[in-house]
């Protein structure tokens, strides 16, 4: 999360979301409590998109499946190039311990 961002009570959004739904224009509601209108207007999309009003986005359950994925693939890619390195340094190194063959001419 960004340095200085304020995380708000889950309660606290889902009663914005509410009174927005209810008629109280997003501006009005930012005038009258701390977050931006974007800010509700964006809660209000994510609601709308988690109980199924909206469908041009990913749901709360979606995005956090895909932030888990994301992390498990960027953790899978390390270790692929941490092996990959291994390797070459073993090949190197059982080249180095590993006799030249003279010819028996």
């Amino acid at each position: 999360m960004a340095k200085g961002r304020k995380t708000y009570p889950t309660e606290f959004k889902a009663r914005l979301v509410e009174m927005c739904r209810a008629g109280r224009s997003a501006e009005s509601l930012a005038r009258d409590f701390e977050p931006t209108a974007q800010t509700i207007r964006n809660w209000v999309k994510q609601a709308d998109l988690d109980v199924g009003r909206r469908s041009d986005g990913l749901t709360t359950l979606e995005r956090d499946e895909l932030s888990k994925l994301r992390r498990e693939n960027r953790r899978l890619q390390e270790e692929l190039e941490i092996m990959g390195k291994a390797a070459t340094w073993f090949a190197q190194r059982k080249s180095e311990s590993t006799p030249k063959r003279r010819s028996s001419s």
